[in-house]
């Protein structure tokens, strides 16, 4: 007999393979939008759609200072794959209320709360990507935040 691999499985090699389509140089990123074990939508981090990508032009990174005091370096070409999923989801009159976000990475605080927004009520992760930022956002919201494992 073969094992096959849970939904959770399923949906998160999807995203890591979505992920491969990013076009940024730091971070190759992937969402899978999913309810009732069906794809809404999907995205990975770029640029907008028409403009020049990373890849062929180089990133542009700025610094910014957390309320904590942490430097953190951010792109301005690049939209987060979460937004891009959100996005594709909206220009296709697809409802997310209520649907699961697979990422291949945890969601940074901006991602998380537009998530929080749209309604997403669990967001499943691979790899953690600075929790802390977002623990208490996620206490408050109800939010889960499920990883999921591989073999």
């Amino acid at each position: 007999m073969t094992s096959r691999p849970t939904w959770d499985q399923y949906f998160m090699t999807i995203t890591r393979e979505v992920a491969e389509r990013s076009t940024c140089l730091r971070a190759k990123v992937g969402a899978v939008m999913a309810r009732d074990r069906s794809i809404l939508a999907t995205g990975y981090n770029g640029s907008p759609s028409g403009m020049p990508h990373c890849l062929d032009v180089g990133c542009l990174v700025y610094e910014s200072t957390t309320p904590t005091g942490d430097i953190e370096q951010n792109c301005f070409r690049t939209i987060h794959a979460e937004i891009n999923a959100i996005a594709q989801a909206a220009r296709n009159g697809t409802r997310i209320e209520g649907a699961d976000i697979y990422v291949t990475h945890t969601p940074c605080i901006h991602c998380f709360k537009v998530l929080i927004n749209t309604g997403i009520s669990r967001v499943f992760f691979w790899k953690p990507y600075k929790l802390e930022t977002i623990k208490e956002l996620q206490d408050h919201s109800g939010v889960e935040l499920i990883q999921v494992e591989f073999d």
